[in-house]
């Protein structure tokens, strides 16, 4: 069953996660487009542009906070991102699949 993951900025100043209940509230979006990162990618500490559920297509990853936390984000995972200041948090593919993805930036 796909899973809805959230990461925020806490008042730490860092970034955390929790998993959801998977009910996506309904929010206007600014702007809808994808992203392919082939097989073996990853990308070192950033936090997320905006506000934005990022919708996993294929692919596997492993993300990981700054303080440590980690979560798997498998096809069909929901994740949404914001923790748009702080730590931020990095990410890694862990199959043989490319990350392909849709963005959903939310208005603000």
């Amino acid at each position: 069953m796909p899973k809805l993951f959230e990461l925020w900025t806490g008042k730490d100043g860092e970034s955390h996660y929790a998993e959801r209940e998977f009910d996506i509230p309904a929010a206007a979006a600014s702007k809808v487009h994808s992203q392919v990162t082939p097989a073996g990618g990853a990308l070192d500490w950033h936090d997320a542009p905006c506000d934005q559920y990022v919708i996993t297509l294929t692919g596997t990853l492993r993300f990981t906070t700054r303080g440590g936390e980690q979560f798997v984000v498998s096809p069909g995972d929901v994740l949404l991102a914001r923790d748009t200041s702080g730590g931020g948090h990095e990410w890694t593919l862990i199959d043989d699949q490319p990350w392909t993805r849709v963005y959903v930036e939310l208005a603000e």
